[in-house]
């Protein structure tokens, strides 16, 4: 059974800095590429930035672009968002997702995990 597990949101203020993390567990990690979306209310979920399979290659939405930094650790089988520089539109629940390169779309979503960022 696969688990992709989020941790590491909470609350912080405008400016500062958070890392979330995605536990994967039921896979094969070091053969997915590893994503991060978020959803704030009343919004569609939307692309964060993605990491490749090897950890070679990086894509990052234009609104984080600066500020949030993804990586991965494939003998811990987790993925990470360094988040900083917060501001409140950055408030959402973010979603970590798995997908091969043959995957239409994403194969695995974890269940969230709740960032707000105060004025």
């Amino acid at each position: 059974q696969v688990q992709l597990v989020e941790s590491g949101g909470g609350l912080v203020q405008a400016g500062g800095s958070l890392r979330l993390s995605c536990a994967a567990s039921g896979l094969t990690f070091s053969s997915y590429d590893m994503n991060w979306f978020r959803q704030a209310p009343g919004n569609k979920r939307e692309f964060v930035a993605a990491i490749s399979f090897t950890g070679g290659s990086t894509n990052y939405a234009e609104p984080v672009k600066g500020r949030f930094t993804i990586s991965r650790d494939n003998a811990k089988n987790t993925v990470y968002l360094q988040m900083n520089s917060l501001k409140p539109e950055d408030t959402a629940v973010y979603y970590c997702a798995a997908n091969t390169r043959e995957s239409r779309g994403y194969d695995y979503w974890g269940q969230g995990t709740q960032v707000t960022v105060s004025s």
